[in-house]
């Protein structure tokens, strides 16, 4: 296809100087730059008043008046002009259809609107407004603003007829002239190579090159049926299930059987069952066949001899409808033979189908003479799935989301194809080398992990980071926080698959003597519309995140190279021990993994673990340090007040209430020593520290987010039975919660119905059933919550059944709700903070900030785990983190 034909409409376009005269039809692509010609007064503002909104029209006169405060001063006007194309270009650069309303009946003004449709990709449309100078002149008149002489129009007008028929020359994909704008009718047309209606499923094949048999093969192994002639040979292809089957071009040259190929591909293109983009050799085999002066090489003169045995009907016009990219399933998928960086996706023009076609090079030549490819995919930040071919290798290998299916088949090595949104690839064997590759195929350098990580310009500054639950946005100095944590204490990015969210404290209880209780929390998310809780035992310990591997070699080829074989890091991403511990206690982890028989069950070989690490005074010295600072000078202090308040009170002077007051002082000291000695254990390098797991977040190619809590947990449970010295168990209790009931409308009090009256009963009896079954609910919990707290346990969080990707009406629900014991809230609220004063002050805690918090992180974390599970692009991933760490700095009460 000829680069003016690329993606353009031609029904009333003009082509090769020739201009479509009156329509009354104006079809414009849904993204060009369209620009209004026409002389002053002949009514282009108020066809584009009429026909656009007034964000897409960029008005010449507007732009002088935001700069000279005058519309008419002529003096603005290359100023007015430079500042009108910058906003056009950033808003074609958005992807926003614009409207250039100037007189622009000058080729010079014309040109320069032409080039920044041309640096953006867009198309240029000139719809020119004809109407007659006497009636212009007449407009003018009447206008108090518009001073000028009637010879301005006249030139406007002469310049606008030696205009009419240079409009296509000079750049402009379509030209509409319009006499009457009254009688026009605009309509919008997609893109040719905009599919994004087409959401699969799809069969991506790579690079045929003539091997008709091979792709038989494989569309057989992708399960479609195919139709062969008197010969044998498959000359269309269908799929029972309805998949779509989608070329990456090459379907051409040096293989045996280049028009088997072609009639099969085409006639199932005809049959809506496939598509297909141009390659490389289809252009030029195209070029060959209208007449163009063209080497025969690179296998062509094979496919041209076979033609000349074998014709392939409509050959021609085949090759030249097929486009450069196609962009498909809602904008997720980007199909083109040699790949497409993010800023060409759905644009049209030359330089757009060049780099489709041809890939990009650095100007140097290898050792075999052939081009070096530009490495676009190690820069790819886009958030579709581009497929290609095009560069022969060993192995297909996913980089940065971005895909090559070209695995050299006609140089003997395999015909792949990618089923989409499986991810899944099939592959079939060539049956021989029908060509020495000029170059042996090699695999695919793997993907540099650490280049591709973000860059620090993706880091600094305010962000907006898109996630599976909404956008989250990241302040600068956030950022900034972020960025000095990562850079100084995190373990090495390629090893930060993902950071805990904080955690939502249940609403404040109104129970007498407590803070936080059961019925609030289970209420929290019988509220947000769940209906199946676990609580689970609260350790008091440290948040950890365990990411272990089979061995040292599985680690250096997926994450890291330095002979570790994981790593353990904390809420924060910093490592909990030297690299000789963390090994200990990997070891343990990944021996009892083995034991339970993970590797196999799970097909990974490596797991991502969320647990936490006992006891909390491994890790917690420092605050330690300060609890027993503050517990023994209470211990000191108060004793001796009281020996001097008893010694008064021996005088005769009336202390009693202070006596008391302080005596209450002295059993909370006693009470919050307690309460944090119960988290002190003795440990000696990795001896007396356990693993409390509750979630495997992540294995290999998967992510477990939508498992529910009684899978996870059975997991945990396994490596516990393992190894029960390295883990602790996690005790756990399941309530069902009954819906909340619906309000009814009462009955008519004067005259109910039966019928009414017996419904209003009968939703009375449910409402009540269910309330019973909501408080037998809570007593249960509150049993065993208070079971747990008064051994010791910091308390319990209740998480929906389901998993840790639960939405409610109101969307994304909290992961868990912690409800912490009320002694061990002594450690964090003060010694005293049951006296009824001070309880009283601490339910007017605000939690709204922190539950936001928690939800935004949460959002963040199953975005990189969704990243992670299927094999994501590094970059995505520590985007999500990094934003989790940033949302870290988020001012909150520390307490919550």
């Amino acid at each position: 296809m000829n680069e003016h034909s690329e993606d353009v409409t031609s029904a009333t376009a003009a082509d090769e100087g020739r201009v479509a005269k009156r329509p009354t039809v104006v079809a414009l692509p849904e993204l060009s730059l369209v620009v209004l010609v026409g002389i002053s007064g002949s009514g282009k503002s108020t066809f584009a008043r009429e026909h656009f909104l007034p964000t897409q029209v960029l008005s010449s006169d507007a732009f002088r008046g935001l700069l000279a405060d005058d519309e008419n001063d002529q003096a603005a006007t290359k100023d007015a002009f430079e500042v009108l194309h910058l906003v056009a270009g950033k808003r074609l650069r958005a992807g926003r259809l614009t409207v250039v309303d100037a007189t622009n009946v000058q080729s010079h003004a014309r040109a320069a609107l032409v080039e920044v449709a041309k640096a953006h990709d867009v198309l240029p449309v000139a719809v020119v407004i004809d109407t007659p100078e006497a009636v212009c002149w007449e407009r003018t008149q009447a206008r108090p603003d518009r001073t000028f002489g009637r010879e301005v129009l006249r030139r406007q007008h002469r310049d606008l007829r030696h205009s009419l028929n240079k409009l296509a020359r000079e750049g402009f994909r379509k030209v509409y002239v319009v006499s009457d704008p009254a009688a026009v009718e605009l309509r919008y047309e997609k893109l040719f190579n905009d599919r994004t209606e087409l959401t699969g499923p799809f069969d991506l094949v790579g690079d045929v090159h003539g091997c008709r048999a091979e792709l038989e093969d494989l569309l057989t192994a992708l399960g479609w049926e195919l139709t062969r002639d008197e010969s044998g040979r498959a000359v269309d292809a269908s799929h029972p299930q309805g998949r779509t089957a989608v070329f990456v071009g090459d379907l051409v040259d040096r293989g045996p059987d280049s028009p088997g190929v072609l009639r099969l591909v085409m006639n199932m293109i005809a049959a809506g069952r496939a598509l297909c983009v141009s390659g490389n050799h289809e252009n030029k085999l195209l070029r060959h066949l209208r007449g163009r002066k063209v080497q025969l090489t690179h296998g062509l003169a094979e496919t041209v001899a076979q033609l000349e045995s074998d014709p392939v009907d409509g050959l021609p016009a085949f090759l030249d409808g097929l486009i450069s990219h196609y962009v498909l399933d809602g904008g997720r998928l980007v199909v083109a033979h040699a790949g497409l960086k993010e800023a060409y996706h759905g644009r049209a023009s030359g330089r757009v189908r060049s780099f489709a076609m041809y890939g990009d090079t650095t100007g140097e030549t290898d050792e075999f003479g052939l081009p070096v490819r530009y490495p676009w995919a190690q820069e790819y930040r886009g958030r579709a799935m581009v497929v290609y071919g095009h560069t022969p290798t060993v192995t297909p290998e996913w980089i940065n989301n971005t895909i090559c299916l070209d695995t050299g088949c006609v140089f003997g090595g395999k015909l792949t194809a990618l089923r989409y949104p499986e991810r899944e690839l099939v592959e079939v064997d060539a049956a021989q080398e029908y060509y020495a590759p000029a170059r042996p195929l090699q695999p695919v350098a793997p993907p540099d992990r650490a280049a591709g990580a973000l860059r620090l310009s993706e880091v600094t500054g305010r962000r907006h980071v898109q996630t599976l639950h909404g956008t989250v946005t990241v302040p600068a100095e956030h950022s900034a926080a972020a960025l000095e944590v990562m850079s100084r204490f995190a373990v090495d990015p390629r090893w930060l698959l993902w950071l805990p969210p904080t955690m939502a404290p249940s609403s404040t209880s109104a129970v007498d003597g407590y803070l936080e209780h059961p019925a609030e929390a289970l209420a929290d998310l019988r509220h947000a519309g769940v209906h199946r809780v676990i609580c689970e035992e609260k350790h008091m310990g440290s948040r950890a995140v365990v990411l272990v591997c089979k061995d040292a070699a599985v680690a250096a080829k997926r994450f890291v190279d330095d002979g570790s074989t994981g790593v353990i890091y904390t809420r924060t991403g910093r490592a909990f021990f030297d690299p000789e511990r963390t090994e200990q206690l990997l070891a343990k982890v990944r021996d009892a993994a083995t034991a339970a028989g993970l590797w196999a069950e799970l097909d990974t070989d490596w797991l991502l673990l969320d647990c936490e690490l006992l006891p909390w005074s491994a890790k917690a010295q420092t605050l330690i340090h300060q609890y027993a600072a503050v517990g023994a000078a209470g211990r000191a202090a108060l004793p001796a007040a009281l020996d001097v308040l008893s010694a008064a009170a021996g005088r005769g002077l009336d202390v009693d209430a202070l006596r008391t007051r302080l005596g209450g002082s002295l059993r909370d000291v006693h009470a919050f020593t307690d309460a944090y000695r119960r988290y002190v254990a003795p440990t000696d390098g990795v001896t007396g520290i356990t693993l409390a797991p509750f979630a495997v977040l992540a294995a290999e190619g998967r992510s477990y987010a939508d498992a529910d809590h009684g899978w996870h947990l059975s997991i945990a449970d396994r490596l516990v039975e393992a190894d029960p010295a390295a883990f602790t168990p996690t005790r756990r209790l399941i309530l069902d919660l009954p819906p909340r009931p619906a309000r009814t409308a009462r009955p008519d009090a004067t005259d109910p119905s039966d019928a009414d009256a017996a419904a209003a009963d009968m939703a009375a009896a449910e409402a009540a059933a269910a309330e019973a079954a909501f408080a037998d609910a809570v007593a249960r919990a509150t049993d065993w919550w208070l079971e747990l707290t008064g051994s010791g346990g910091e308390g319990m969080v209740v998480k929906p059944y389901a998993g840790l990707s639960v939405r409610g009406a109101k969307g994304l629900v909290q992961p868990g709700v912690k409800c912490r014991g009320r002694e061990y809230l002594r450690i964090i609220y003060g010694a005293s903070y049951t006296e009824p004063a001070q309880l009283a002050r601490l339910r007017e805690r605000k939690l709204g900030r922190k539950r936001a918090l928690a939800l935004r992180e949460h959002g963040l974390g199953l975005a990189a785990l969704d990243t992670v599970g299927r094999d994501g692009p590094l970059w995505r991933v520590h985007e999500l983190v990094f934003a989790i760490l940033a949302s870290e700095s988020e001012p909150t009460d520390p307490r919550l």
